[in-house]
């Protein structure tokens, strides 16, 4: 028997790729995907008809999935409105999913209307006919147990259903209304309103035609198992008709190009790019000369050594690198704060070392190239600086893909979790261009949206163990050796590692000494511009009336604090890194960021001096995690309580965050991750072994989930894919996810998150990845400038980002509260100047 076929019509949703697994796994179809408006298919031809009627003979059935807006606006449905109005001699089964069930019920004459609150991630039980009508009848919920399901909609198909008095609606709930004669109800869920019970339409088919929807979502993780066997009906059905009815399927190839499958093509895919027309005659970033070939056939070697217990992280860095300019620090600062379990508290921490001389790649959105920076060699204070043209469908991801299978290493467990490779940042804005959403205009700057280093030489510390291990990437065993020696004598060598106790009073006491005393100005103290929370209010109830209309289920809606202070000149040889002094304020970025890391420790804080950008980071959200052997891994986090003494215990968390506006907002993220780990995994490889669990932090509770997905064996995807396939993250800006970050670009003025919302990370040479969100954080960029009042005193401007998931379930208020109360931890090491 061959292989059924479905064409799955998306109306770009964040849980498409759910169901197109749901479909592959439970059918065992061969699922292909088509947008709601394919450039090839327009409705404008004159040959459109005939397209469109050659495109379905190729399939047994359709599924025209969710997605935002209205069933009432054509540009919101695009294709499926056509297949409705499909003559008896071209028609073909359809299953409408949400959108697609309330594009079905207009269709045939119902009205849709807006919920009194909307319904997104709230799980429901499902009233259907189990025994009467027959499957052969089209009851495609006959023979299914009682099942709940996930609601993921804020507007109901209204045929009627109130107009019916309480004493006959048992027997008249699966009736055809009288005025919609080939509309047939077959599941409903009741919504108590309080004053009265609001009845929604769950499942129909049309009496005429093989069409059925659902409004519920199937493939939601929270919808039980015994549910699917509608769609195992369904799919049963629709064969029957084909059957009784003669349709011959023709499954030649489409010709479309818009049509894809899942797993998603990889962005692995150097021979389509070799073409020297397609880069227009520049230079190859992946070629053989110059900056190309920088790291290539390097190998790996490593020197451990047993970490005293007084030794933190930025000490290593201040005995190492302190008179540098460039700077990563990926620092699990909370490995020391006495947390429960390892995964909370961060195994690992990880230093670049000599990032001045390290080949750095930077990408701004929509330009064409790549910008390689590199130090010229034997001590040169010149830079190399080369640019590289992308191809003429080439992405920055597949570069990078490249770049890195250039220079890959084999993994081993001595060499867990880096070994060294790609280390970097990227910010929001980059994840929008890979969603295709026009962020800004004009953007008057050409900083940097992706900023990865290749490092070299770095430093793992290991806080369960207690051990540092010095490790290189070098052309020459015997060379990498020698350098590891000397940077192992360098930090045995300094006072503070033998004697933290002497060295932290001989220190503070040569600091005493050599600062000199500072030069009074008429403006010493920073200017917090926070937002307005009148004005955040009102953007709540705008998010709430977007939510209301249909076109998102939650929005991530964000603000950001500037804050303007002087100056802090660089480290240098002169002047190197330095803690801060007892009694003052932090004065540099350096100094900032240790105030950060004690005020608020986190498994992912980071100190990042790159490509114009200081970034400081407490964030306690993993993004992405990936080994080497192709399982990746992600941790959605929503629902954040503030630890007091009214809150101070796991217990006590659980029973605040385990309500259902919580668990809807963590359990709609989950979903939309699931979404994009299955377009880079494929069908059936996606999981999610944790859902809703609360965990504890330094300063909060925090409820997350963790999503796990396998990549194909073939070796033909890397983290690279995953991580490219899943910007911006998910948790920063609800769901559906392109519609819903188009909706928050205009809510928050057209303002650029930038850094905030992005992510940081790692991706090393053996192909293990792990990648953290950019929130609880503070950033700036050198090219900045804000200007003195007495025009003396040269100026810096620094940002931080907060904000939260806004629901139909939401308060203004609260959410108010809620971005504040992120604002409070970054926003404390200004305390003292403020």
């Amino acid at each position: 028997m061959n292989t059924p076929r479905i064409l799955f019509i998306d109306a770009y949703d964040s849980f498409s790729n759910n169901i197109v697994s749901l479909l592959t796994t439970t059918l065992d179809a061969h699922v292909e995907i088509l947008p709601i408006d394919p450039p090839e298919l327009n409705p404008e031809d004159s040959n459109f008809a005939h397209e469109l009627k050659s495109l379905l003979r190729r399939y047994d059935a359709v599924v025209c999935g969710p997605g935002p807006g209205s069933p009432d606006l054509p540009q919101d449905v695009g294709l499926m409105r056509y297949i409705w109005e499909l003559e008896p001699a071209h028609l073909v089964p359809v299953l409408g999913i949400c959108l697609g069930f309330q594009s079905l019920v207009v269709s045939c004459g119902g009205i849709v209307k807006k919920l009194k609150t909307g319904l997104h991630g709230m799980i429901r039980e499902i009233d259907h006919a189990i025994e009467q009508p027959s499957l052969e009848e089209g009851n495609i919920f006959c023979g299914v147990p009682p099942f709940k399901a996930t609601l993921y909609h804020s507007l109901h198909a209204d045929i009627g259903q109130d107009s019916i008095p309480s004493e006959n609606w048992v027997i008249s709930k699966w009736a055809s209304p009288t005025h919609l004669p080939d509309v047939v109800p077959l599941a409903w869920v009741y919504e108590d309103r309080g004053n009265y019970i609001g009845r929604i339409l769950m499942g129909v088919r049309d009496k005429t035609k093989p069409f059925w929807g659902l409004q519920y979502h199937p493939e939601s993780i929270c919808t039980e198992p015994t549910g699917h066997r509608v769609i195992k009906n369904w799919f049963r059905e629709a064969m029957r008709w084909n059957h009784t009815t003669g349709r011959i399927t023709v499954p030649s190839p489409s010709t479309l190009g818009a049509i894809t499958t899942l797993p998603k093509s990889s962005t692995h895919c150097v021979e389509e790019y070799m073409d020297d027309d397609l880069n227009g005659g520049h230079s190859d970033i992946n070629g053989d000369g110059g900056l190309a070939s920088f790291g290539i056939n390097y190998s790996y070697g490593s020197k451990t050594l047993k970490l005293p217990i007084h030794i933190e992280v930025p000490d290593v860095v201040e005995i190492l690198q302190g008179d540098r300019k460039d700077f990563i620090i990926l620092d699990s600062a909370s490995a020391k704060a006495n947390r429960i379990g390892a995964d909370v508290r961060g195994r690992y921490s990880i230093i670049a070392l000599d990032v001045n001389e390290a080949l750095k790649l930077e990408y701004r959105t929509g330009d064409r190239y790549i910008t390689a920076r590199c130090s010229a060699p034997r001590g040169s204070s010149q830079e190399l600086l080369e640019t590289f043209q992308l191809g003429a469908r080439q992405t920055i991801w597949e570069v990078l893909a490249d770049f890195w299978s250039k220079r890959r290493v084999a993994a081993d467990e001595s060499s867990k979790p880096f070994l060294g490779g790609f280390m970097g940042y990227t910010t929001y804005e980059l994840g929008l261009e890979g969603i295709d959403v026009k962020s800004h205009q004009e953007r008057y700057h050409n900083r940097p949206d992706l900023c990865f280093v290749w490092v070299t030489r770095s430093i793992v510390i290991d806080h369960t163990k207690g051990t540092l291990r010095i490790q290189h990437l070098s052309p020459s065993g015997p060379e990498g050796r020698i350098w590891a020696d000397s940077v192992a004598d360098k930090l045995t060598a300094s006072p503070i590692w033998s004697d933290g106790l002497r060295a932290d009073f001989n220190k503070r006491a040569q600091l005493s000494q050599l600062t000199p005393p500072s030069t009074p100005t008429t403006f010493t103290k920073a200017q917090i511009q926070v937002p307005d929370a009148d004005e955040y209010e009102s953007k709540v109830r705008t998010c709430q009336d977007y939510i209301a209309s249909g076109d998102s289920y939650e929005l991530c809606l964000t603000d950001q604090t500037h804050i303007i202070r002087p100056r802090s000149p660089p480290a240098t040889a002169s002047s190197p890194l330095a803690p801060q002094e007892p009694g003052k304020s932090p004065q540099t970025s350096w100094q900032l960021y240790r105030s950060l890391r004690s005020r608020q420790p986190a498994p992912f804080g980071s100190y990042i001096r790159l490509g114009g950008a200081t970034l400081i980071s407490s964030s306690p959200e993993r993004f992405l995690e990936f080994d080497a052997e192709g399982l990746c891994s992600m941790r959605p986090m929503k629902g954040t309580v503030r630890k007091s003494r009214a809150v101070s215990s796991l217990a006590q968390a659980e029973a605040i965050l385990h309500v259902p506006k919580e668990e809807a907002e963590n359990l709609m993220i989950v979903d939309l991750v699931r979404h994009d780990l299955h377009g880079v995994c494929g069908p059936g490889r996606v999981h999610v072994p944790k859902l809703n669990i609360v965990e504890e932090y330094a300063s909060v509770f925090q409820m997350i989930s963790v999503v796990e997905g396998k990549l194909p064996e073939d070796g033909r995807k890397t983290g690279l894919d995953v991580l490219a396939a899943s910007l911006p993250p998910g948790s920063m800006t609800g769901a559906p996810k392109k519609r819903s970050c188009e909706i928050l670009h205009e809510i928050e003025g057209r303002q650029e998150r930038s850094l905030y919302s992005g992510v940081v990370g790692y991706m090393d040479a053996a192909g293990r990845g792990d990648w953290s969100v950019t929130i609880r954080s503070l950033f700036r960029w050198d090219d900045e400038k804000a200007e003195a009042p007495d025009q003396k005193q040269e100026l810096e401007v620094w940002h931080i980002g907060a904000g939260g998931a806004v629901t139909a379930l939401s308060t203004a208020e609260g959410e108010r509260d809620e971005m504040f109360t992120k604002l409070k931890g970054p926003l404390g090491v200004f305390d003292d100047e403020a």
